[in-house]
């Protein structure tokens, strides 16, 4: 290892120490801006709209595994909301891999629960 690489290894961090809120908002908006564009090109593309909608139900089932947790902090209607988005997720992805719905209500719940973490309003 050479004297640069070993500095760079106990350098500080540039930037804002990440909260697991910023992380979660951060996941939420890539994976909602990669349903909108997979949308649009879904004629032309459909295998990245079936990655789209793959990488947003991981998510959702992290998040819903999460809340599923005994000693989860979050109040217990909102981590039963939240189980209950990642059911709905699960059962609408599979309608429009199967040509019967649109991402639309997706990007509209992706973007509700980003507004609850950063403070604009319940999930």
């Amino acid at each position: 290892m050479t004297a640069y690489q070993s500095r760079m290894g106990y350098a500080q961090a540039d930037g804002p120490v990440r909260t697991p809120r910023s992380i979660e908002y951060d996941l939420l908006a890539r994976c909602t801006q990669a349903l909108s564009i997979a949308w649009i090109k879904r004629k032309s593309d459909f295998p990245a709209l079936a990655k789209a909608l793959r990488e947003n139900l991981q998510l959702w089932a992290a998040l819903a595994a999460d809340v599923a947790e005994p000693d989860n902090g979050l109040p217990k209607d909102l981590r039963a909301k939240l189980f209950y988005l990642y059911e709905f997720t699960s059962e609408h992805s599979r309608a429009v891999l199967e040509g019967r719905a649109t991402v639309e209500v997706l990007v509209d719940i992706n973007t509700a629960v980003m507004k609850g973490l950063r403070g604009g309003g319940a999930a």
